[in-house]
């Protein structure tokens, strides 16, 4: 598994209910443009905990990752509440990771990447999938993961999804 770099000090633990305001403060500091209702957040943990990390740095909860089972290239929208996960997933979907600034680079973001791959093929899931935002596509990339061209997206009801979160966001999937 991936270690830390740099100066970065902490560790990823599953999160709890109790974390939750935390997740929403580094949410709206790490994601301005892509705000969530609080809800989102919980209803995430409830159905789905195993999924649900923070990086706790001694102190304080400066990160979060949030993922779980999902249906293939049918990412959720944003904000949106999920309801209930399907029966019979084929995608492990990551919805998050969130980093505040002075942890980028330290390789903890690498670390949630590897748990979350991990718990994927717990799952016995063939794909991971995700849309990246704010430019994070090439750290996919390095991650295993590859862009689904416009092009090649025929699915009304994907390229509305997309659009939600931005123009320029990318759906991408990586074969596990």
């Amino acid at each position: 598994m991936p270690e830390l770099s740099g100066e970065a000090k902490g560790q990823w633990r599953p999160m709890s209910a109790a974390d939750l305001p935390l997740v929403r403060t580094v949410a709206e500091k790490v994601h301005p443009a892509f705000p969530e209702d609080a809800e989102v957040f919980a209803e995430r943990l409830w159905l789905y905990a195993a999924g649900c990390l923070v990086f706790h740095d001694g102190a304080a909860v400066v990160g979060y990752a949030i993922s779980h089972p999902w249906r293939a290239m049918d990412p959720p929208a944003l904000n949106s509440r999920l309801g209930i996960l399907p029966s019979h997933p084929k995608t492990y979907y990551i919805h998050d990771i969130a980093l505040l600034p002075e942890l980028r680079g330290t390789g903890a973001a690498a670390m949630a990447v590897a748990r979350m791959l991990a718990q994927a093929g717990r799952e016995k899931l063939d794909t991971a999938s995700l849309v990246a935002v704010n430019g994070s596509a090439g750290f996919w990339r390095r991650h295993g993961f590859r862009e689904i061209a416009l092009d090649k997206i025929r699915d009304v009801a994907l390229m509305r999804k997309l659009s939600g979160y931005s123009n320029a966001a990318v759906f991408m999937v990586r074969r596990l």
